[in-house]
């Protein structure tokens, strides 16, 4: 599952998940271009990554007028882009009585507008390799749901769909379009979450898990698996990765 010279955008990259990527993509020979908006956290990520031709920019994912200035600078400075992972995203813990619209918008615009933006502007023909990846990080509670957590809920159970759109639409340019929706993953967004619940709360999320909660590497090593060639076959999937959570 080799990545050498494969040029992969990472969203969310200075923690949790995108980083794991990040690091991992790095590990097998990728190019990382990695975007998030605390400098000092992608100034870590960098540190620790392998190999010397990788980028960041401090960037809010949802100033969407932004995002096509930075990926054309990483093309002219590393190549056309070959993988593409969404990581970035926000948790929105909140009953339904107290949502408003502006919520619904808040995290729509992080964990879907942003991702389906950078799609349409790496498809472009002058940006994209000849064949490439796509991968947007979902959640199992994009399906199963969870008391409290509706609009987080809705935004995760619209990229399973959008995938599915996607990879039909740009299967004729050698895109491979695909979700990984995991479970609890020990990342700084669920410990914040964990913060706020009871300890016996905690322990009832954790027991859900008949392997015990996820590591952001493991996320990160699917995510290796369908950027490389070995997956050349799959696309419009939403791959589960969630020690066992959805099979109880």
């Amino acid at each position: 599952m080799d990545l050498k010279n494969k040029v992969v955008v990472v969203t969310g990259a200075s923690s949790g998940i995108g980083k794991a990527v990040s690091i991992r993509v790095a590990k097998a020979g990728g190019k990382v271009v990695m975007l998030a908006r605390n400098i000092e956290r992608l100034e870590k990520t960098l540190a620790m990554l392998d190999g010397e031709e990788h980028l960041f920019y401090s960037i809010d994912v949802t100033q969407y007028e932004k995002l096509e200035g930075i990926i054309s600078d990483a093309v002219t400075k590393l190549g056309q882009i070959s993988g593409f992972v969404h990581c970035a995203g926000v948790e929105m813990t909140k009953p339904l009585k107290s949502l408003r619209s502006g919520d619904y918008e808040k995290i729509f615009a992080s964990n879907v507008v942003s991702g389906l933006e950078l799609v349409r502007i790496i498809s472009k023909k002058k940006y994209l390799s000849s064949s490439a990846s796509f991968i947007f990080i979902s959640s199992v509670m994009g399906f199963l749901g969870q008391k409290g957590n509706v609009a987080y809920c809705t935004s995760k159970s619209a990229l399973v769909s959008a995938t599915k759109a996607m990879a039909l639409e740009l299967a004729s340019k050698g895109v491979r379009v695909n979700c990984v929706s995991p479970a609890f993953i020990e990342t700084e967004m669920v410990r914040d979450l964990f913060s706020t619940l009871t300890q016996e709360a905690v322990e009832d999320i954790v027991n859900m898990h008949p392997l015990g909660i996820g590591k952001p590497k493991d996320v990160a090593n699917l995510c290796k698996f369908l950027l490389s060639d070995e997956a050349r076959w799959i696309t419009g999937s939403n791959m589960v990765i969630d020690g066992g959570y959805s099979a109880k």
